[in-house]
Parts: C-alpha cells; structure tokens; sequence
C-alpha cells in the first residue's frame, strides 16, 4: 500500500479495543444498558423540585444546581464508557408518562448535566432539539432529516455525545441502529483500503442555510481521522449530497461516491449494526466520533398527542477526546473543556423550547 505525508502508514493501521465491537456481540451482553431504579428516579425528582422550587429556566440550570448524589456515580461509569469505552450507553426506566413535558425535559437537562455542556442544535439556538415529523419535504435540500418521517442514513452529529429520550414512538418503524465506525473502518482496511484513503480527504459539506458568521455556505470535512492516536470519524451523507445542489462544489467522484456506499452498506450489515428499540424513558447516549447511528422510516400516529417524538441533546464533553484542527471548521472550536461542537448563527440565542419547531 503506497501512503502520502498526509496519510502516513500508521493511519492504516487495524484498530484493536472496546470501540471495535459488532452488533452482534453487543446484542449478546447487556453491559451497555443500565435499568433506573426507584432510588435513582427519586434522586432526579429531588433536584427537580428543588429547580422548580427556585423558579430557575431550564437552560439557567447549572451542574451545581442538580446534585444527584444517588445518580451521580452511575452517571461518571457512563460518561466513561461513552467517551472512553465502546462508545454508546442506554438508560431505560424514566417514567416520562408520569411527568409534564417541562419535568421530562428538565430532568434529561440535569442527566446531561455531569456528562458535558448542551450546546446548539439549530439556527433557531435550541438547547434541546425535538425529533418529530414537522411536515417539511425530504427532499427539499435545505430540510433537515430529523423533522421528517424519512430514513436516516448512518451518520454522526456536530457534537461530542448526542443524547435521544424517548416520549412516544411511532405506530410503526423509527427503530434505531449503531455501527461502530472503528469496525467499519477496520472491514474497509481489509476490503478496500483505497477507499479508506479516499474517506481520509475532504468531501464538499452543505449548511443548509445554518451559517456561522464568517463561514461560507458549503465546508469541506474528512470523514476518518487519525488523532492521537485514536479514529476520529465525522460523517453526514445528506449534507454532503445536498452540496450538490451548488454550482461552485465538485461533482462527487465516483471513487467517492463509493467509498460513502461502502460506509453505509457495511454500517447496516447484520454483521456490524446494532439495532435498539426506542420505548418511552428510554435514553440512547452515544459518542459521535466512534459511533455512527442511524433511523428507520416510520409511520406516525393520526393524533398529535401520539406522534413519535424524541428530545436530542447535544453535548460538549470536559475532557473528552483530541479532535483534528480541521474539524474546528464545523466545530467552532476543537478545544477541551469549552462549547465546541453545535451550530451558532448571528442574532440567535441559546434557549431550551418545549414545543417542537
């Protein structure tokens, strides 16, 4: 295999350790779920109430102001297993039928809380994005997928953990799926590792109208890093195809076009994917750079109230991984211990909204 000074030999290397698994070996242990028990629920109804009690807003709630000395260790072994582990965690048991939207919310705050700093998801500045089908068009390539009833393909998000809490789920479909992008990385090294070195080289990325100032509309991003000696994979295949749409962005190669393919295919294989079902209280808790994840298409409810509707956190963590500078372009920063990651345009304010838009 040749390399380059931009891909030395060591960046092609099999990738060994807990961030390598396949779904099927997940799906035959159960150490990445963890069930609430009646005392951990209790220690999060007990910081809520003391929030409420001083009339704070939810995003003017601090680590300081929910204490969960019950939950709190729980919580550290998952940040650990999430950003130094096998990359994803899921928590299951909160009783988000019993609670008002607010309550729901504000404890999926305070849970996020002891893993990182919210940070946000929209030109609108939503501190806690609302996954539901809004009616926008799919195929409309300024629409964001989330608001629509389509598949996701595999892909990651502009943060270090994206968290999803389930409210209601779909009459049918909306099931989710994780692929280690480590395992995916390695099958491609063995298969075809041209194409490794071609997802080592810039794609041509849309905004889609989401445009920090001082940045152009389109972005160019790897998908697969090698930093500190860890993969670092950042991948949103609608974004890169959307930036078709402008006269000035390349056509995708066909090498290219490949490589994304091969991405997807083996993301979804039996093989490597690992499908969750999503029920009420559930939390999916996953690390961006190792873990890719993914929605079926689903079909919704006819009442409103029913509708599948999940809240998304995205999360900043303290002393999380080294980035790549090169992903301070859709970062805003790369560095540990600030807000890096999100999206951040002028005249926009971060906020928590509890009525999905």
């Amino acid at each position: 295999m040749t390399t380059d000074a931009a891909h030395p030999r060591q960046a092609y290397e099999i990738i060994d350790g807990p961030a390598a698994w396949t779904g099927p070996e997940m799906a035959a242990s159960s150490h990445w779920r963890h069930d609430l028990s009646a005392a951990e629920v209790a220690d999060l109804r007990a910081a809520m109430d003391r929030v409420w009690a001083r009339g704070l807003a939810i995003e003017d709630v601090g680590l300081d102001d929910f204490a969960l000395p019950v939950l709190a260790p729980v919580l550290a072994e998952v940040y650990r297993a999430v950003v130094h582990g096998h990359g994803f965690m899921v928590l299951r048991g909160l009783p988000v039928d019993e609670w008002s939207m607010a309550d729901a919310a504000l404890a999926y705050w305070g849970i996020g809380l002891h893993l990182g700093l919210a940070v946000p998801q929209n030109a609108a500045g939503h501190l806690i994005g609302h996954v539901r089908d809004l009616g926008y068009d799919p195929d409309d390539p300024t629409v964001r997928i989330y608001t629509t009833t389509r598949r996701q393909p595999y892909h990651t998000d502009s943060c270090d953990i994206v968290g999803l809490l389930c409210l209601q789920k779909a009459k049918a479909g909306g099931l989710s799926a994780l692929s280690s992008s480590v395992t995916i990385y390695n099958e491609m090294l063995r298969r075809r590792p041209d194409l490794v070195a071609v997802l080592m080289r810039p794609f041509v990325y849309d905004r889609k109208g989401e445009v920090p100032p001082g940045k152009q509309e389109t972005y160019e991003m790897a998908a697969f890093f090698k930093t500190g000696g860890l993969l670092t994979t950042i991948l949103a295949p609608d974004f890169i195809y959307a930036a078709q749409r402008f006269d000035h962005v390349p056509r995708l190669s066909a090498a290219q076009r490949e490589a994304l393919d091969m991405m997807q295919d083996l993301a979804d294989s039996d093989d490597i994917r690992l499908d969750l079902t999503f029920e009420p209280g559930d939390i999916q808790l996953v690390h961006n750079h190792q873990v890719l994840h993914s929605r079926t298409d689903y079909e919704d409810h006819a009442d409103p109230a029913l509708k599948r509707h999940l809240l998304r956190l995205w999360l900043a963590t303290p002393a999380g991984r080294e980035l790549p500078e090169a992903m301070a372009e859709r970062y805003g920063t790369v560095a540990l211990g600030g807000m890096r990651g999100g999206i951040r345009v002028a005249g926009a304010r971060a906020h928590v909204n509890l009525v999905p838009s």
